[in-house]
């Protein structure tokens, strides 16, 4: 182009952009920039001189250089890719650079900048295809690419939605993925379904049920055609997290739809129900199955198999046995360990071992999974010498694997036979089976469970020298077992060390600090350690959230145990079962019981399925809440839902029976629980004794504990402080001794209460110097008076005209913080009138006023004749006065 072209061109932009300075609107002045910079554009080429030009490969080449040499986005890098930018067109590079770019950290600024200098001109669709995977290492350019794709009108494309979110779930980052959804659905897009699927999955196995509910009902809102194997997923992770009414809506809504069950779905209900102890579920879910058309397979029949024996209802168990085996011409394996464990669970060995020969007798060899069935219910039997020989049985068969070794020497451990564990273990070496980590973290585990720490020690110690290198299941379980033995400081000895080794502590190894710190009353370390797991990065799980919050409740800390509660959903977890039940329990000690109804309406609500430790919390909070006629409901409910009461349960609702006197009520719920079976402790007997003996029944009383004794149960201090009592109000004194001698017997020491009874019941009786013969032995003891024994014993001691005893008594009471009330006073202030001590009654009369107790007529009238008869006349004045106050107060009153 000729000179005078491009001097039109520079004095014409000169002239727009003087302008632009000149305008003061910044509409006005925006226009003429833009105009004067695509101006500029269009005349780039008009210079005499031009910048050599770039082809778009030498570009991008560039480009993946200057990215590829910095670590992380600079402003020096900013101004580099700027300037190279700024030498070609933008959107034929942009697409070629992102498909290799090494570092995606670095993709979203570099496509914002990109996007940025391709202006007023986007980038095309392909350039965001393209970067879309990329973003997942950066969510606020994941937005603001989201937001330009919608104000430009395109779509967003599957593959890169599913890589995206494929690429976040791969990298357990399931927070930004939600949150990524949720972005592409607030801006109006359609997710892939893949990408749905995939998350919910994942949420699924993340035990995060409810927000995979939730992105499922998105699918439905944007028309996907949900599967029924994605309502199988969803079924199994709620029934997983105790949501058995959601659950089973969601059957339902299968059933109710164009779906299909089919077989998986139905086999996942028959396990996940009865694993909740929903069996009568489960069984209509067998029967369903069949009725569908569908014909059980071994999974339907292992199942259902074990859901009937874990729930004890073996007879129904061996019935669907025996109704498969006619069905199936092969035996399937599987439900023949099932069977046999379902034997071995109760006891059955016998059965078992019949079960094993049919095996044989149908063709089939017992696998070492048979024999490991039967020995691992052995070990749970504590059986342990049969468990030996059947392993010298079973070498015949089938040849002993690495799990059966560990199993038995997990049950020698468990029953401290180390040396033939060691022996099991050099044996288990001969067979070329070499002892792995697991071993190791089996011996370590019970030797710390049988409190035998320094061989558990030892073992931990040498399993490095044997190529096992301990791990944090290693640690913490050493850990656990140091706690539990008082030994803390050398526990958390232990942790430091296990992160010096470079393991990560993880929830587990925490929950055991945790609840060992506060276990042992040092709650201010146990409080520290939560704070130091948050500070190192360590995500809680719910079962040491749910640890946390019982200890919390049990030192007496409910507003900070409510508080944990509260909290449970900001850590990414909805409360469970447990949850739930330590709530109610920790509120219920604290004397808060009145708020269990609300607390269990709510887990109805919910859908819970409740465990007998779940109902017992409920059960005893309405007990202790005085509300006894809900709490029989509540039992009712359990019975109906197939959850067996415990002595736990018939335990609350007797007391609670025998503390409103409902005590034939009370005594035939006992016999109920008797009736079933259930072993009685002696906390259930105590309450009835309590009951009977509160009301005079001492008879009752008696013939309970005897019953008690003949069942082989020792009474504890509280049943005899319960009869002790009984008897003292009673006025059988003498009957009372005799229990109190019987007790010492026993070898069940009296504690505070013991005492304080029986000496208030001898001050009853008038027997003032039994009473202090008791008095002094309690000090013997070493055990402290309660107010009520103080006081009682100052009132005897100064009736019976011990005053300087009383006096002494009524200082140290004084000085071990005691606070005397107008019972001690006027005790007191008698005894020393009537001893003439008046000069020192009229002080104790004087500090009585002072602190507000009342002093009565009788022992104005008594210190009254003291003051007079010492000649105290000024000191007589006073209470005369207050005698005289005192008879108005009683005038007026009965005027009233």
């Amino acid at each position: 182009m000729v000179r005078g072209e491009a001097r039109f061109y520079h004095s014409y932009l000169t002239l727009l952009m003087a302008a632009a300075a000149v305008l003061r609107t910044p509409a006005t002045r925006s226009l003429l920039l833009l105009a004067a910079r695509t101006f500029l554009r269009t005349g780039r080429n008009l210079s005499t001189n031009p910048p050599p030009p770039q082809t778009p490969t030498a570009l991008s080449a560039e480009l993946l250089r200057l990215l590829s040499a910095a670590p992380a986005w600079t402003p020096d890098l900013v101004r580099a890719v700027s300037s190279t930018l700024s030498t070609a067109s933008v959107p034929d590079v942009v697409v070629s650079v992102l498909r290799s770019l090494r570092n995606p950290s670095l993709a979203g600024p570099f496509f914002l900048l990109a996007s940025s200098a391709s202006s007023p001109q986007p980038l095309p669709p392909d350039a965001y295809n393209a970067v879309l995977p990329l973003l997942s290492y950066d969510p606020a350019a994941l937005e603001k690419v989201l937001e330009e794709m919608s104000l430009l009108g395109y779509g967003l494309p599957n593959p890169a939605c599913a890589a995206l979110v494929a690429t976040l779930v791969r990298s357990r980052r399931l927070e930004d993925a939600f949150r990524a959804i949720g972005a592409m659905r607030r801006l109006k897009f359609r997710p892939a379904f893949s990408a749905y699927t995939v998350l919910i999955g994942a949420l699924a196995d993340a035990r995060q049920p409810e927000r995979a509910l939730e992105l499922l009902r998105q699918m439905q809102e944007v028309g996907y055609e949900v599967s029924v194997p994605l309502f199988t997923t969803l079924v199994r992770a709620l029934a997983r997290e105790g949501r058995m009414e959601v659950a089973l809506t969601l059957v339902d809504e299968v059933k109710g739809s164009c779906l299909e069950p089919d077989i998986v779905l139905y086999n996942v209900c028959i396990d996940c129900f009865g694993k909740a102890g929903n069996v009568d579920v489960a069984w209509k879910f067998f029967h369903e199955l069949r009725a569908q058309g569908l014909r059980p397979d071994d999974v339907s029949y292992t199942s259902m198999i074990w859901v009937l024996c874990k729930a004890g209802r073996l007879g129904e168990a061996e019935e669907l046995f025996g109704q498969m085996e006619v069905e199936r011409d092969v035996p399937c394996a599987y439900a023949y360990n099932t069977m046999i464990m379902g034997y071995g669970s109760a006891a059955r060995f016998d059965d078992a071992y019949r079960l094993l020969e049919r095996l044989r007798e149908r063709g089939c060899i017992p696998s070492v999974v048979s024999f490991n069935s039967i020995l691992t219910c052995l070990g749970k039997k504590r059986k342990v010498d049969e468990a030996l020989s059947l392993l010298d049985i079973m070498k015949k068969d089938a040849k002993p694997n690495t799990s059966t070794y560990n199993i038995v020497i997990d049950m020698l451990c468990m029953a401290g036979r180390v040396n033939e564990a060691y022996k099991i273990r050099d044996e288990m070496e001969l067979a070329g089976l070499f002892p792995n980590l697991l071993t190791v973290n089996i011996m370590v585990d019970r030797l710390c469970k049988a409190k035998q720490l320094e061989e558990a020690h030892r073992i931990f110690e040498s399993a490095s020298q044997r190529g096992c290198n301990p791990d944090s299941v290693t640690y913490c379980s050493l850990m656990d077992g140091l706690g539990k033995k008082g030994k803390i400081d050398e526990a958390y000895r232990l942790f430091e060390k296990m992160l010096d080794a470079g393991h990560n502590a993880n929830p587990v190894v925490y929950t055991s600090l945790i609840r060992n710190f506060f276990m042992h009353g040092r709650k201010e370390d146990g409080h520290k350690i939560f704070k130091e797991m948050i500070r190192r990065g360590c995500h809680p799980d719910l079962t040491l959230i749910n640890t946390y919050m019982d200890c919390v409740f049990k030192v007496g800390e409910v507003e900070r145990g409510r508080a944990i509660f509260e909290d449970i959903k900001s850590y990414g977890f909805l409360p469970d079962v447990r949850s739930y039940s330590i709530l109610i329990h920790g509120l219920t000690k604290a004397g808060q019981a009145r708020e269990t109804s609300n607390i269990f309406q709510a887990m109805t609500q919910q859908g819970f399925a409740l465990d007998a430790r779940a109902y017992n919390a409920v059960i005893d909070g309405l007990c202790k809440s005085g509300k006894v006629d809900k709490a029989y409901e509540v039992l009712e409910e359990m019975k109906l839902k197939h959850v067996s009461p415990t002595v736990a349960t018939y335990g609350s609702i007797v007391d609670g029976l025998a503390k409103i006197d409902r005590l034939d009520e009370a005594y035939m719920l006992f016999e109920e629980a008797k009736s079933k079976g259930i072993e009685l402790n002696v906390v259930l007997y105590s309450s009835l004794i309590d009951g009977f003996g509160k009301v005079g029944r001492i008879d009752e009383a008696y013939l309970i504990l005897e019953e008690m004794m003949k069942k082989g149960l020792t009474p504890n201090f509280y049943t005899w402080n319960c009869l002790i009592d009984a008897l003292v109000k009673a006025e059988e004194i003498n009957e009372a001794l005799i229990c109190f001698q019987s007790m010492k017997e026993m070898k069940c020491p009296p504690n505070t209460y013991t005492y304080s009874i029986l000496i208030n019941g001898l001050c009853r009786v008038q027997k003032y110097n039994k009473a202090f013969v008791f008095w002094q032995d309690m000090q013997k003891q070493g055990l402290t008076p309660n107010v009520v024994t103080y006081t009682t014993m100052i009132s005897g001691l100064a009736k019976v005209g011990n005053i300087t005893d009383a006096c002494s008594l009524f200082e140290r009471f004084k000085t071990n913080g005691g606070v005397p009330d107008s019972a001690s006073f006027n005790a007191l202030i008698e005894g020393m009138s009537n001893a003439n001590r008046a000069t020192e009654a009229y002080h104790v009369f004087e500090e009585a006023r002072q602190r507000g107790c009342r002093v009565n007529v009788t022992t104005c009238i008594s210190l009254l004749d003291a003051l007079n008869k010492s000649e105290c006349l000024e000191q007589a004045a006073v209470v005369g006065a207050v005698l005289s106050e005192i008879a108005k107060s009683q005038h007026a009153s009965r005027s009233l």
